[in-house]
């Protein structure tokens, strides 16, 4: 017996039939049987402003932020420069090999027989949690919907958690979220001076996918997506308004919201109520787009 296959990244197909508006589900934590649920299109996140980001540098790293300007490629706060190996895109590389090698194993005469006796390779699901969300993003663009390229491997969708997305202006969630939040912005700000290509910003097509010099994903043919936040994620608005735009580009996109749960808040307490429903969320979202 074979059970779909489940890729984690740590880092539909095009149809004339117009798609139903995103799936939006807004997932209460407060108790376990405080559930909510709607199919209707979700209320558009504020759009970032020029203004947000102006008052948080101001009140949090000076008047004029470091991602609104191209990186140098050395890190002032511990004075000694990164490898520009290990910046973007090497992590998306890097997924793009594992995806290879799934490929490599479905196609080998002795492959390892631990993932061959039991993965079903025409059922795989990319799954990534914050910076493996972005990961999943763009392999996703990549690859395209059907995976043809990656046969007999077929990809039939993708799990976006917290995906970590950016962009050289501050959206509504990231200027006024917690600063005790585990994932804060003086966090956020150091991950992207890590790995924003050296003389580039955060509007980088691999971190921006609506960026200024970011491809078109309309004409983009994409395998279904569930991408799931939680409610005090500093990164909600951008995961929000990510399944906002690609549905209205008719993409097959499901968003589900854990109020008032924090980034990574699944990984944090894996045994916690909410975290259980995120898996429950993630099994109905295989099942269904599973052949």
């Amino acid at each position: 017996k074979t059970t779909p296959l489940t890729l984690k990244t740590t880092f539909p197909s095009a149809s004339t039939n117009p798609l139903p508006p995103t799936t939006t589900t807004t997932i209460q934590t407060s108790s376990p049987s405080s559930t909510t649920s709607t199919a209707a299109a979700s209320a558009s996140a504020p759009e970032p402003t020029p203004s947000a980001t102006t008052a948080a540098a101001g009140s949090r790293r000076g008047s004029k932020p470091w991602w609104s300007r191209p990186t140098t490629g050395w890190l002032p706060r511990a004075g000694s420069p990164p490898r520009s190996k290990d910046r973007l895109p090497a992590a998306i590389e890097d997924g793009y090999t594992a995806l290879k090698w799934l490929q490599g194993q479905a196609l080998a005469e002795e492959p390892d027989t631990w993932l061959t006796d039991v993965a079903d390779f025409g059922n795989v699901f990319i799954s990534g949690d914050s910076a493996g969300g972005n990961i999943a993003h763009n392999l996703a663009v990549r690859v395209g919907a059907g995976s043809v390229e990656l046969g007999p491997v077929v990809v039939k969708g993708y799990v976006l958690l917290a995906p970590f997305f950016g962009g050289t202006v501050l959206c509504e969630s990231e200027a006024n979220g917690p600063v005790d939040a585990f994932l804060n912005l003086e966090l956020i700000d150091r991950f992207w001076r890590l790995s924003v290509p050296v003389g580039d910003t955060t509007d980088h097509p691999l971190i921006n996918p609506f960026g200024p010099s970011s491809k078109d994903l309309e004409p983009v043919a994409l395998d279904p997506v569930l991408v799931v936040v939680g409610g005090s994620d500093l990164l909600k608005d951008r995961a929000k308004v990510y399944a906002e735009k690609l549905t209205e580009m008719g993409k097959k996109i499901e968003y589900v919201e854990f109020e008032g749960q924090q980034h990574g808040f699944f990984t944090i307490d894996p045994e916690a109520e909410p975290a259980k429903k995120l898996m429950g969320v993630i099994k109905r979202f295989i099942a269904e787009n599973s052949s």
